[in-house]
């Protein structure tokens, strides 16, 4: 594959995961508007996010071994056709039961997603850079909650929620035609990123419970952030698209710091992003009706649920103990039984306690998390093992250059 068009897929690729992640969390910004509308609580539409991520879970290793022989421009392309019909689906809800059917079908189709892109696109680079691309290319998911999520709340505000999801469905149309003009045909195993650089089962394992117990402690709070920023720290409606916002954008700048230290520094890109999250989830259950306190906070959740993610997906280029399109299934099925798990976890402490516990639980299994890859690295330390990071790994200013590989790729 060229080098531009290396460059070109990275970036329709980065916009699907833009879609995606918009998609999946755009009911946290609409949350207060289609609870009413659909005559449900705010927990029920809640659930639109935890159930969302229970089928990413159970989908997602079946998805991606059912599919391992299929070209990955047909099947990338064919997933943002589903994905944009199911929008289109939601667009036209006029109940819940058809509103979850419709998040249903575009929860299979991130599981689908998620499954086989990053390998897809870092597969043309070399592999001392792939940390780096990996984090270029989370720059789209780190953008839904700058642009993505902030935008569908604003429209749905102004011309009802429905019409942020069909917003959705064209943008997921633009993007399939893209996939099917730019991605090269070929077999999924003749990629260059197929398989780990350095893998090891065990500490595989644990990343999948580290990221389950981490982006649990996230979620735990995100899911119901509008509550907590109306109830607790008394903001006006109004406001809760800026404060979104905020929390993105502090995301995209985390995902940019974190891609100068993931192919040199890979355990410290794990460990940084968690303390980071478990103190600022510490601090919204303290300061929770303090608003300064809080926008600073909720910006430093918002930056390290962002480096964490590109974390673990770089991590997993290297850990994984054979084919990386199932290994990055099992990513995304700890990610999303982890978003699950915080989902249900949140909505089911919020009738009772109310939204500010919410912070205290999910700062706790973020600092487990954090734990866990803490002590699995000073075990390795005492061990004398080698260090994970790739010593051809360039300096942080060094061009990113598309590798030229043996494989054929043809259009």
């Amino acid at each position: 594959m060229s080098p531009r068009r290396a460059w070109a897929v990275l970036v329709a690729l980065s916009l699907a995961a833009f879609a995606f992640i918009t998609t999946e969390l755009l009911p946290v910004g609409l949350l207060t508007h289609i609870a009413p509308d659909l005559d449900r609580s705010r927990s029920q539409v809640g659930l639109l996010v935890s159930g969302y991520a229970i089928v990413v879970v159970l989908a997602s290793v079946p998805l991606a071994r059912l599919t391992q022989r299929i070209p990955r421009r047909q099947l990338l392309g064919v997933t943002m056709l589903l994905f944009a019909a199911a929008n289109a689906l939601a667009a036209l809800a006029s109940t819940y039961a058809v509103l979850a059917g419709s998040r249903v079908v575009t929860a299979l189709a991130q599981a689908l997603f998620w499954s086989i892109a990053t390998a897809t696109v870092t597969g043309p680079f070399p592999a001392a850079v792939r940390g780096r691309v990996v984090a270029l290319f989370a720059t789209g998911a780190t953008l839904a909650p700058v642009l993505g999520v902030p935008l569908g709340t604003w429209l749905g505000q102004q011309a009802g929620w429905r019409t942020a999801f069909g917003a959705l469905a064209g943008v997921g149309l633009a993007i399939a035609v893209a996939v099917f003009i730019l991605l090269p045909s070929y077999p999924p195993a003749a990629g260059g990123a197929a398989r780990g650089t350095a893998p090891d089962g065990r500490r595989f394992v644990l990343l999948l419970v580290a990221t389950a117990l981490g982006i649990g402690g996230f979620m735990t709070l995100q899911t119901y952030v509008t509550p907590f920023l109306l109830d607790v720290s008394g903001f006006a409606d109004a406001v809760l698209a800026p404060l979104l916002f905020v929390s993105g954008a502090a995301g995209v700048i985390g995902t940019l710091a974190a891609a100068r230290t993931l192919d040199s520094r890979p355990t410290a890109s794990l460990l940084t992003p968690l303390s980071i999250g478990a103190a600022s989830l510490f601090g919204l259950y303290a300061l929770g009706a303090l608003r300064p306190g809080v926008v600073a906070l909720l910006a430093g959740v918002g930056l390290a649920y962002a480096a964490f993610g590109s974390a673990v997906q770089s991590r997993m280029l290297q850990l994984a103990p054979g084919s990386t399109d199932i290994a990055s299934a099992g990513v995304s099925t700890a990610f999303n039984a982890g978003i699950a798990g915080g989902s249900l976890l949140g909505g089911g402490l919020l009738p009772t306690l109310g939204p500010r516990p919410l912070a205290l639980a999910g700062g706790l299994l973020t600092l487990a998390a954090f734990a866990l890859l803490a002590v699995d690295a000073w075990r390795s330390r005492t061990a004398g093992s080698a260090p994970a990071s790739n010593p051809g790994s360039p300096a942080a200013g060094q061009e990113i250059t598309p590798a030229r590989t043996g494989t054929a790729l043809h259009d």
